[in-house]
């Protein structure tokens, strides 16, 4: 069993720092996720909801889409500093809303991991009403600007207990602009982990996802015809990892299951890769893409495992971070079940460590 609450006490301190409140204020309404011209934007098709007429300068929310299966439903996303708790709205049993941090999985590395109530009472009689399983997944930049607001901010959540996916959302925020380098040649790397939970179509229950996750960014090229879009993103997710909700570690186990169906002798979780192409970070700093991962199994045939998609967004003077969340799914580990990996990540433009 992994120990995950080793580091929750000081993850607490850090985000008690941050202040109260929601940290997602403002800017969550459902839109489309297009723009219309206004200063430095660009139109884009397929950036989830929020933020209308975002600019290299102006802060930043996106969100889940909604659809009928309910993806996108989670709404009023707030982190509560005095008692280290976090408040979803518009799920149905999950308790009053409120979210208390986990006690068998306290953090995911950097990121803090919150569990709706078992129960709640009838209003009138007391008798003990149960609830749905509900988790959320908060993260928050170590970075912060002059008001000690966060750079980046995420947050997941999902539940385990219907037969398709559930209810759930997601949302990813940067507060205040960017800038994205502009001389000829400039290219970055970012490196973090992410976190994130597992559900299922077609199964019940939860598990919790970890991994590294380095992106490189190439900020001229490819060229687009009008300047406004189209810098080159590639990304690796590797170092995969999967836990069951008690905070055991069930990778092999996962690994196992995808080799009796395929025929195949992984021993790891395969690594998942951007698709590199033009049109994928624009001039203010949003990026979305495809990402997908493979093997090949004991005939020597490359099989698919997963296929999703990645939506972020930049922040900092000098282009310094990148928040975000992935979505993954695959049908390789179980007849009839499709799993989803929602992971989010603040990962950072840092220099390598020099070696005494």
């Amino acid at each position: 069993v992994m120990k995950f609450g080793t580091s929750a006490l000081a993850l607490c301190v850090f985000l008690a720092a941050c202040g109260s409140g929601t940290p997602f204020n403002g800017e969550t309404d459902d839109t489309d996720g297009s723009t219309d011209g206004g200063a430095g934007s660009t139109s884009r098709e397929g950036l989830p909801p929020g933020t209308e007429n975002p600019t290299p300068d102006s802060d930043i929310t996106r969100t889940e889409p909604e659809d009928e299966n309910g993806n996108g439903q989670a709404e009023g996303y707030t982190y509560n500093a005095e008692d280290d708790t976090f408040t979803v709205d518009g799920l149905a049993f999950d308790g009053n809303n409120v979210y208390a941090r986990g006690t068998q999985v306290a953090d995911l590395g950097p990121y803090a991991v919150y569990e709706a109530a078992e129960t709640v009472n009838d209003s009138q009689t007391g008798q003990p009403i149960q609830q749905f399983a509900h988790r959320a997944i908060y993260g928050v930049s170590k970075n912060t600007d002059a008001s000690g607001t966060p750079k980046t901010q995420f947050a997941i959540v999902r539940t385990g207990q219907y037969a398709d996916y559930g209810f759930g959302g997601f949302i990813y925020k940067r507060a205040g602009g960017v800038t994205l380098e502009s001389a000829e040649g400039a290219q970055g790397i970012y490196t973090g982990s992410t976190a994130g939970i597992r559900d299922f179509s077609g199964a019940g229950g939860m598990q919790y996802t970890t991994g590294t996750l380095t992106v490189q960014v190439d900020f001229g090229d490819f060229n687009d015809a009008d300047g406004s879009v189209g810098d080159g993103v590639s990304g690796t997710l590797s170092d995969r990892r999967i836990y069951d909700v008690s905070g055991r570690d069930v990778t092999s186990d996962v690994v196992a299951n995808i080799n009796a169906e395929n025929d195949s002798s992984l021993t790891s979780l395969p690594a998942a890769l951007f698709e590199v192409g033009p049109g994928v970070l624009d001039a203010n700093g949003e990026i979305i893409g495809s990402i997908n991962s493979s093997f090949v199994n004991n005939e020597g045939d490359k099989v698919a495992y997963e296929s999703g998609n990645y939506y972020a967004v930049m922040a900092g003077d000098d282009s310094q971070e990148i928040v975000g969340v992935l979505v993954l799914e695959n049908t390789a580990e179980a007849q009839g079940v499709t799993a989803r990996d929602t992971s989010g990540f603040i990962i950072y433009r840092e220099p390598t460590p020099v070696t005494p």
